[in-house]
């Protein structure tokens, strides 16, 4: 009894499940007015969809398929689905080959895509590298610059030093040269001076007998200036010249006649000794000779004549004092 109840219910299911199927089936018309169910072609039309589309993605398993398919289609048509598999695998094949085909289009376009983005990277490395040594070169420049700058700064700086340099030294060689010829007519002047210059005939002197005197003790008036002083005390040249004549004469006794250079002659008269000869020349303070009492005298002592150009006397007291002397 109980077993009986459980095939009825079966039964019943399975009857059920039928009708469901069938009802869910869309149904066909067909000629003469009736319809029927949806076959699975059009299922399979969808898993051929199904399996194009993943083809491009991941491909489903063709027994996943075809239990799904059996499941959709129910039992009516379970009996004729034992091809599906055969079938499944030619729609899997051919949308493999789609894919392949895709993707096989699709290549060429990445390697372009990737090469481009290659070129590209080694064009911004070669940018890079340019902008680096362009940069570099800019530095090494703007350094050479600044070298080159800072030699001809110092170059200028020793141009300038050296003119300078070279301005002071003709600076101080013109005032070497004026004090040069400063200095030179300063020795004219005291060599013109040394040569003009007159000085004092003896030392240790009184003076006796003044010029234009007259007396028993001459024929006319006195023709000189007399330094009286001790035999012996020397005798200089009053003046630079030249001894004309030298030797006793009457009255003068040992005497001595020089000329200057402006031609007046000098008289050293009554001298014990003389120490010069004719021709030698003389200057002013060098010794000729010593005081004496030779000739027409009345004691040592000095009989001084000036005679200018060779002529008449003057009087000698009035020449020394015109060239500074005070006798």
């Amino acid at each position: 009894m109980a077993q009986h109840r459980g095939q009825h219910r079966a039964s019943h299911r399975g009857d059920r499940r039928a009708r469901d199927a069938r009802a869910a089936a869309p149904v066909a018309p067909v000629a003469g007015g009736r319809r029927r169910a949806e076959t699975p072609p059009s299922l399979l039309a969808r898993a051929s969809s199904s399996v194009v589309t993943g083809a491009r993605g991941a491909v489903p398993s063709l027994s996943a398929l075809a239990t799904s398919v059996g499941a959709a289609a129910g039992p009516r048509w379970r009996h004729r689905l034992t091809v599906l598999p055969s079938a499944l695998g030619v729609v899997a094949l051919v949308a493999a080959g789609t894919g392949a085909v895709a993707a096989g289009e699709e290549v060429p376009g990445r390697q372009a895509v990737t090469a481009a983005a290659q070129a590209r990277a080694i064009s911004a490395g070669t940018d890079a590298q340019g902008v680096v040594r362009s940069t570099q070169v800019d530095e090494r420049e703007a350094a050479i610059s600044r070298d080159s700058e800072r030699q001809a700064l110092q170059d200028a700086a020793e141009v300038r030093l050296q003119r300078a340099a070279e301005e002071q030294a003709a600076e101080r060689n013109a005032e070497l040269k004026q004090l040069g010829r400063a200095a030179e007519a300063r020795a004219g002047e005291i060599a013109e001076k040394a040569e003009n210059a007159w000085v004092l005939p003896t030392t240790g002197y009184r003076l006796t007998a003044r010029f234009g005197m007259a007396g028993g003790l001459w024929s006319s008036d006195h023709t000189g200036l007399d330094f009286a002083a001790p035999a012996g005390t020397p005798i200089v040249a009053v003046a630079t010249g030249t001894i004309k004549e030298t030797g006793y004469a009457g009255a003068y006794g040992n005497r001595t006649i020089m000329t200057l250079a402006d031609g007046t002659e000098v008289y050293y008269c009554h001298q014990t000794t003389i120490g010069v000869s004719p021709g030698d020349k003389v200057i002013a303070g060098q010794q000729i000779g010593t005081v004496g009492s030779t000739g027409n005298s009345t004691g040592p002592h000095l009989h001084l004549e000036v005679r200018p150009g060779g002529g008449d006397p003057v009087d000698p007291y009035q020449a020394l004092t015109f060239h500074g002397l005070k006798p």
